[in-house]
């Protein structure tokens, strides 16, 4: 997917986002809003916003010298998600489709997003994602996948829904690779956020090399690759991972709820929508 001009702004309004979490200092504010302005005016259409991204973090981390900003916030939203996972473990238990309910619950957990908004509620989230319709609803593809697969590879988004994730790969029951990003990135999932989430309980975690948010492949370190290219099942989570392989020629499946105009826009759908998207499959067209 590559950038659409409305992430323009977006991008600038993070910069400020962040800035403010790790400084107070207005001169330094500003410094990062200028370069990250010049930036922007330099940068290539032809790029993925997952892409952008990276430059206008990798500057305030230079800037400031605060190499993970949302620390803190991921470490709450971790133990928030833990709290929660004995209920929702017993959720999919009692449910009459435990997978569709642990996808459900994976696509609920990617409203922990402090790259599209700082403000959510996670039991609301919870409850509407439970009941609302898949937009995209490729569940019959994904199963017969799943059946077929010996090797799974699933891409991790934000840190605050690897309980989530941890939920769906204990459904799934059968041996998979976690990936995380190489470094912090906004509040991007690392290893050390996965280990807190116990994936290594139930997953072989591996870091992708990518310090982007979006796992861009050139970015991604050769043993990733290895493992890129072998699996016959490619889950990827959030809207990050959309952006950055949604051109790629893998069999991928996208979960992900869109939290911005411009993801639902490429995706031809309305705001707010969940969807389950096998690679390749045919988008919707707004009327």
């Amino acid at each position: 997917m590559k950038a659409y001009l409305d992430c323009y702004p977006c991008f600038f309004i993070q910069a400020l986002k962040t800035a403010r979490l790790v400084t107070s200092e207005e001169k330094v504010i500003l410094q990062i809003l200028k370069e990250v302005s010049l930036y922007l005016s330099q940068v290539s259409f032809d790029v993925t916003p997952s892409e952008i991204g990276r430059g206008v973090y990798l500057i305030i981390s230079r800037i400031t010298g605060v190499k993970d900003p949302y620390k803190e916030v991921k470490e709450r939203c971790i133990r928030q998600a833990l709290a929660l996972y004995p209920e929702l473990k017993q959720l999919i238990t009692a449910s009459e489709d435990r997978l569709m309910t642990a996808v459900r619950l994976a696509i609920a957990g990617n409203v922990i997003d402090f790259g599209t908004s700082s403000s959510f509620d996670l039991d609301r989230d919870l409850k509407a994602v439970l009941s609302q319709d898949f937009a995209l609803d490729h569940s019959d593809d994904f199963r017969k996948a799943l059946v077929e697969a010996s090797k799974i590879l699933y891409i991790a988004d934000n840190a605050g829904e690897t309980v989530f994730d941890r939920l769906l790969i204990e459904e799934i029951g059968r041996p998979v690779v976690y990936a995380v990003r190489e470094k912090p990135i906004i509040n991007d999932a690392t290893r050390e956020d996965a280990v807190l989430s116990g994936l290594e309980k139930v997953s072989k975690v591996m870091s992708s090399g990518c310090d982007a948010p979006g796992n861009i492949l050139k970015f991604c370190s050769e043993e990733f690759f290895r493992v890129y290219r072998s699996a016959d099942l490619i889950i990827s989570k959030g809207q990050g991972n959309y952006e950055a392989l949604s051109d790629e020629k893998r069999p991928i499946f996208f979960l992900l709820k869109a939290k911005c105009p411009v993801v639902a826009r490429d995706l031809g759908l309305e705001e707010g929508s969940i969807i389950l998207l096998k690679r390749g499959r045919n988008k919707k067209v707004l009327s």
